[in-house]
């Protein structure tokens, strides 16, 4: 081992232990917090909720923020965000200071500002879009005000899996190791939420299986089916379509491989990658290394992901891990069928045979022969095209609105009898 690697290692060992350090003070601190929790008390009013989160499209925001605010025990939704939330009924963005971004950079001083709006307003809900480190910070503040916390689970278990050594978290992906201590008590933090939100059944298994018993609902995103709706064949352009984060668990050089080796039976294959990442120079580059930049499109964000979708025969996602992705669900609304990993909460909604293809193991060959076997069969394309369609009826926003007025009355609101 070089004089270089063993600093490395080193330096990673000590931010582990300041890590560990800081995540016990943490949780030192709200298990005080429950000894003097402040009184809930029943209202007579409808629910005032404070959202906070990162998010990459308005779409994602939409999905989740839009059904949460129009179900009817929600009174006003406020998202602290650090980019600019679409206008919506009932939600409000609001966003830190420009002096307060400069002294402590965009996720700093949203969090700060979210927790100054939560002690100045006291509202009666606390959101938290994943754990790290907004709902860690809705965890600790709701003991602070009596308010209730929610956790919106939407990367599934490797938000906590190994002390979160698998997530895009700048803090916990940099541990250099999985560390079941860290793990530990980003447990025992979830555990004190009031309700934990998961897009599918993986999470819940996972966190049961770790000892929470706190409640759990599975409230996907909502989808307005007059957006996502399916397009005429003429208007497809693309035969493959995968939308997500450029970054290394979407394995999107896996569906570069699977191309490649594709287009000795589908000489024509060509696909559309909407997103952005740091993934995407060296991406393109495999595209060029692989002879099949010229059938491979990277069109970057997107907000319209809908007219792509209605653009494409497929959609499809290679990646290592999932939860129900949000993408999936638009597309199978948009009646395009999907070839995905057999990983997460995929399987909730996708089955294999039926409105597209589960693939595992995950190789480029297994890809390949799944995107063959689609595409050379036009009645198959057709046949899963329709059931795609028809799968999806459950993701549209009024009954997501309904299954967050069952949520609200259940779990988090107690009105006081007229």
């Amino acid at each position: 081992m070089t004089d270089k690697s063993t600093s490395a290692t080193t330096i990673q060992h000590i931010y582990r232990w300041f890590l560990r350090v800081i995540l016990v003070v943490y949780y030192g601190l709200m298990s005080c917090l429950k000894l003097f929790k402040r009184k809930e008390t029943k209202r007579k009013t409808k629910l005032r909720i404070l959202a906070t989160g990162t998010f990459y499209s308005d779409h994602w925001l939409i999905t989740h923020l839009r059904p949460m605010a129009n179900a009817s025990a929600c009174s006003t939704l406020t998202m602290v965000a650090s980019t600019p939330v679409p206008e919506m009924n009932k939600v409000s963005g609001v966003y830190a200071p420009k002096w307060l971004t400069k002294v402590s950079g965009r996720v700093g001083a949203r969090l700060l500002y979210f927790t100054w709006i939560a002690i100045k307003e006291r509202p009666d809900v606390l959101v938290g879009f994943h754990l790290l480190v907004n709902g860690l910070l809705v965890a600790i503040l709701s003991k602070l005000i009596g308010a209730k916390a929610v956790y919106i689970c939407g990367g599934g278990p490797t938000e906590v899996n190994r002390g979160g050594i698998e997530t895009e978290n700048r803090i916990f992906n940099r541990i250099g190791q999985e560390d079941l201590f860290i793990e530990k008590i980003l447990i025992k933090s979830v555990n004190e939420m009031d309700l934990v939100i998961s897009m599918g059944t993986s999470a819940i298994t996972y966190f049961k299986s770790k000892g929470v018993t706190t409640n759990f609902e599975i409230v996907p995103g909502g989808f307005d089916d007059k957006v996502f709706t399916p397009a005429p064949d003429e208007n497809k352009i693309y035969d493959l379509i995968l939308i997500g984060r450029l970054s290394q668990v979407k394995r999107v050089d896996r569906l570069l491989y699977a191309i490649k080796q594709a287009k000795s039976q589908l000489p024509r294959l060509n696909a559309v990658i909407v997103g952005d990442g740091p993934d995407k120079a060296a991406l393109q580059q495999l595209s060029r290394e692989l002879g099949i930049e010229e059938d491979i499109y990277f069109v970057g964000w997107q907000n319209d992901v809908n007219q792509w979708l209605q653009k494409s025969k497929c959609f499809v996602l290679t990646s290592d891990s999932e939860g129900l992705s949000q993408a999936l669900i638009q597309a199978m609304m948009t009646g395009v069928p999907s070839i995905t990993s057999d990983v997460g909460d995929l399987g909730d909604l996708l089955e294999s045979g039926k409105n597209g293809y589960l693939v595992s193991p995950l190789t480029a060959d297994n890809f390949a022969k799944a995107f063959t076997q689609l595409f050379k069969n036009d009645k198959h394309l057709e046949e899963f095209s329709n059931n795609a369609y028809l799968s999806t009826k459950k993701y549209a926003v009024p009954c997501v609105e309904k299954t967050w007025d069952n949520v609200f009355s259940k779990v988090l609101w107690s009105p006081t009898p007229p």
